[in-house]
């Protein structure tokens, strides 16, 4: 487990998930990628995503949801709806928030959100306190 090291563009996700908090990219074993990169080790469900295999992503330039003709789908509205109740984030937020200030703000409050206050451990979304040092954090 890493100490805060910083979130880098290529960690957020089609979607505005930030794989750089996902348990899946933080743990040390079976250790996933994150959705930009190509990786055996990539869970199924990750690789069948409908959104990071949606056509219009791949023909956008940002490479982000907001430019789809039909954002917010069904699809992004279910995963945001899941992840404020359960993870305290939102990727429509996250979204809103890389369309209107860019990616190189959003990595910034990236770090400072998802950084433990005690250890400065990368958080994840997916727990409730730090793997490092076991701070509760909601």
């Amino acid at each position: 487990m890493n100490k805060t090291s910083e979130i880098s563009a290529v960690l957020i996700a089609p979607c505005g998930m930030n794989c750089g908090i996902c348990i899946g990219y933080l743990r040390d074993k079976k250790k996933c990628p994150g959705c930009n990169k190509e990786s055996d080790s990539k869970p199924g469900t990750c690789k069948k995503c409908i959104i990071k295999n949606c056509e219009h992503i791949k023909e956008s330039s940002s490479g982000f949801c907001y430019e789809c003709p039909k954002y917010p789908c069904r699809r992004l509205k279910q995963l945001d709806k899941r992840y404020r109740t359960k993870y305290h984030m939102s990727m429509l937020e996250n979204l809103t928030l890389i369309k209107e200030e860019g990616i190189e703000v959003f990595l910034k409050k990236e770090d400072a959100k998802w950084a433990c206050p005690e250890c400065h451990s990368r958080l994840s979304a997916h727990r409730n306190d730090c793997l490092v040092c076991g701070a509760k954090i909601f």
